[in-house]
């Protein structure tokens, strides 16, 4: 039986109940979509993510990829689970028409990622080369459309993001990898990248690097860095596959989970040129890469609400099976029947902790990926496009952080059965926790959110994103009220935090240590932002679900009591803490910051 439990129905309801992407599915630019064909392609890709797709779950995790003279070996079981999607045409589903692909909605993408993401996120790493493949269509020349991007989409060759240098991590202006010019847009690379993904491996007969390097002369920092399309084997002039190229896997990654994934160090120019071409002949590598970066914190987010889904729902099912003492209510009564764990109630507890901030986390980055849409629907309004950028850190600083969090809870439910490898909850908790690091760490998210996405855009954006929330709180049903009173005071408090960190950050200009008191709580206003955006989205849910109640019937009835049950309990959970850390802002005097580096 698959270790997989995906939440189709909760899917649906984001995409066709509160989203209402009906109403353009069909219509131009996703003319090939209409929703009955989406709703046909959710239902196929969650039997395949469920059955074939997540067959390798175990597999690659305990017998993971090995590095043999240069060349990564993938397990059989992990080549069956790709050729799944890729045999399905599932990994066409987001390709632009003009690359062969069906170019679906992305809020209908990322609904189909979710489910191969959560069934098996190691193995889906490996299918990066369609995003490769996309950048090298919008960025590149012509010619490198047609040599590159469209063989990668055809081929079916694999693509992977070339970031990070060890010395450098996270600054990556920093890195030293250089260019030198050959001829034309002909450079050779040299240096060694770090933590690759899918970086080698036998399944694609051919591999695209998106590799950042500085050209010779190049300035410093990030605006120095240029982007090349460097491949693993040569294209000949006909198509067919040349000799290697001078790029290699020199070290495999030993990590604490996702050991599926194949994360590598790369050598480039050791014992032969690395060839590379530069994207679009122009040297905007940060700005090219940020295409990758982007789809990529997105992908995270996903990751992270679809692991801790089937977290809980994997909790659930145990928690309806597992037999175990007698009803507290009864526990004087020696002689009382044992009863499922479900009837405890701190596993009650535990439970609505997972229900209700999984499908939070859906709901923040289905509403985010429905941005995506609506950029491609109305091109000429420039807020989806900024609004986007404001919701992304959350999708993937507080999603990331809150699923490894939530992830334990699920365990907890298992007592000492999860800790064990007779359930996948020790193995979700273990690949959960990457989500937190890379693409950038949960205190970057933050500082992007405050400095790039806030402070940057004079809160314009936030302002104006602040005022649907606020339409809500003055404009929503009496069912609740109560709720709407607490999110609009949540809503003051939140802004109240930004202003705080904004007269820090204007007194940095006259005194540089006090940007010390904003980086000290940026963190606490993504928390607090990302819980105000979801108590709304949840609300807004539960407005919905009340209302779908007097006709429901069957199975319905209880996943819209669910849904209402899901807003209330984050309401109550997360909303009072948004006041705590504005407070706790207000008061920083920046005494962490003095203290000597000794007393630590």
């Amino acid at each position: 039986m698959s270790h997989y439990k995906s939440n189709r129905r909760d899917i649906e309801f984001n995409l066709f109940e509160y989203l209402k992407v009906g109403e353009y599915y069909g219509e131009e630019p996703f003319a090939s979509f209409d929703e009955e064909t989406a709703r046909d392609a959710l239902r196929e890709v969650d039997r395949v993510a469920t059955d074939e797709f997540a067959a390798s779950f175990v597999e690659a995790d305990r017998n993971p990829p090995q590095l043999v003279d240069g060349e990564v070996l993938l397990p059989d079981a992990v080549k069956a689970s790709l050729d799944a999607m890729y045999d399905g045409g599932w990994h066409l589903l987001g390709f632009d028409e003009s690359l062969g692909g069906f170019g679906a909605p992305d809020s209908l993408r990322w609904a189909i990622g979710e489910f191969f993401i959560g069934a098996n996120a190691a193995t889906f790493l490996f299918a990066s080369g369609g995003l490769m493949a996309g950048v090298i269509a919008a960025e590149g020349t012509p010619e490198q459309v047609e040599k590159w991007a469209i063989p990668m989409v055809e081929r079916r060759w694999g693509g992977t993001m070339v970031l990070t240098e060890a010395d450098a991590g996270s600054d990556v202006g920093a890195g030293t990898s250089k260019a030198i010019h050959i001829e034309g847009d002909m450079y050779h690379l040299e240096g060694v990248k770090r933590f690759i993904s899918s970086g080698e491996n036998d399944y694609y007969e051919n591999i695209i690097h998106l590799v950042l390097a500085r050209r010779e002369g190049g300035q410093a920092g990030t605006k120095g860095l240029s982007m090349f399309i460097v491949p693993k084997f040569h294209v000949n002039a006909d198509g067919s596959l040349g000799e290697r190229n001078g790029i290699r896997a020199t070290t495999l990654e030993h990590k604490m989970g996702i050991k599926g994934s194949t994360t590598c160090d790369l050598t480039m120019g050791m014992d032969e040129p690395c060839v590379g071409f530069l994207v679009g002949d122009s040297h905007e590598g940060i700005r090219q890469m940020f295409k990758v970066i982007e789809d990529a914190r997105m992908m995270i987010g996903v990751k992270s609400a679809g692991t801790l889904s089937t977290g809980y729902l994997n909790a659930l099912q145990y928690a309806k099976e597992r037999v175990q003492s007698a009803d507290l209510a009864s526990m004087l009564d020696k002689s009382a029947p044992r009863v499922e764990i479900i009837r405890h109630p701190d596993v009650r507890r535990m439970l609505m902790l997972q229900k209700s901030y999984a499908e939070g986390l859906r709901a923040l980055w289905m509403y985010t990926a429905m941005t995506l849409d609506k950029k491609k629907l109305h091109p000429e309004d420039e807020y989806w496009d900024k609004v986007n950028d404001l919701l992304l850190p959350m999708v993937k600083g507080y999603s990331s952080e809150k699923a490894y969090e939530l992830l334990a809870q699920s365990l907890q439910v298992f007592g000492g059965s999860g800790f064990t490898q007779d359930y996948p909850i020790e193995q979700y908790i273990r690949d959960a926790k990457i989500d937190t690091l890379y693409e950038g760490t949960t205190a970057i998210q933050a500082l992007d959110l405050f400095f790039r996405k806030i402070a940057r855009d004079q809160g314009q954006t936030l302002m104006k994103f602040a005022e649907g929330i606020m339409e809500y709180v003055k404009g929503g049903t009496d069912e609740f009220a109560s709720e709407r009173q607490k999110l609009g005071q949540a809503l003051e408090q939140v802004q109240n935090h930004v202003g705080v960190l904004v007269g820090y950050s204007m007194k940095a200009m006259h005194s540089p240590t006090e940007i010390y008191k904003t980086g000290l709580h940026t963190n606490s206003l993504l928390e607090s932002l990302s819980e105000v955006t979801i108590a709304w989205l949840l609300l807004e849910h539960a407005e919905v679900a009340h209302l779908a109640l007097a006709d429901a019937q069957g199975d319905d009835i209880g996943f819209y009591q669910g849904k209402v049950a899901s807003a209330r309990f984050f309401v109550t959970d997360a909303l009072p803490k948004v006041a705590v850390r504005a407070s706790a802002a207000q008061a920083e005097d920046g005494w962490l910051m003095e203290l000597s580096d000794e007393a630590f």
